[in-house]
């Protein structure tokens, strides 16, 4: 499967965004979407996550502002951020897992078997 992560761009603080995670090659309807987040420097950061079942989890830092969704008719899972602060300024990358995933294995990296290519989000003072 191929991801495809789009919708990126440069937002002033206080603003919104919705990212898109198009894949092709195979249906994402069985598996775990997952976002994450990467600044220079850092590891990549967990930021929520869609079940095939669509039930969703989030990190602390970024439920209530952050909504994730998935489309499976379009193959298409969304992250919809709102609110957004200088600080969420990063390269965001969707993944594709095992929906078998526990919850607690979520937030690692190393669990997805796909990745997209990430798209960055900027955010201005």
């Amino acid at each position: 499967v191929q991801l495809q992560a789009s919708g990126g761009g440069l937002v002033q603080a206080g603003g919104s965004l919705r990212l898109s995670c198009t894949a092709s090659g195979r249906s994402i309807s069985t598996g775990t979407i997952s976002w994450f987040r990467q600044t220079p420097g850092k590891e990549r950061e967990f930021v929520g996550a869609v079940r095939r079942g669509a039930s969703t989890f989030y990190s602390g830092s970024m439920k209530g502002r952050f909504t994730v969704s998935r489309d499976n008719a379009k193959n298409t899972a969304y992250l919809q951020m709102i609110s957004l602060k200088p600080e969420d300024t990063a390269v965001y990358y969707c993944a594709l897992g095992s929906d078998r995933l526990i919850a607690s294995s979520l937030f690692l990296a190393h669990k997805y078997d796909s990745w997209g290519q990430g798209t960055q989000v900027t955010v201005s003072s």
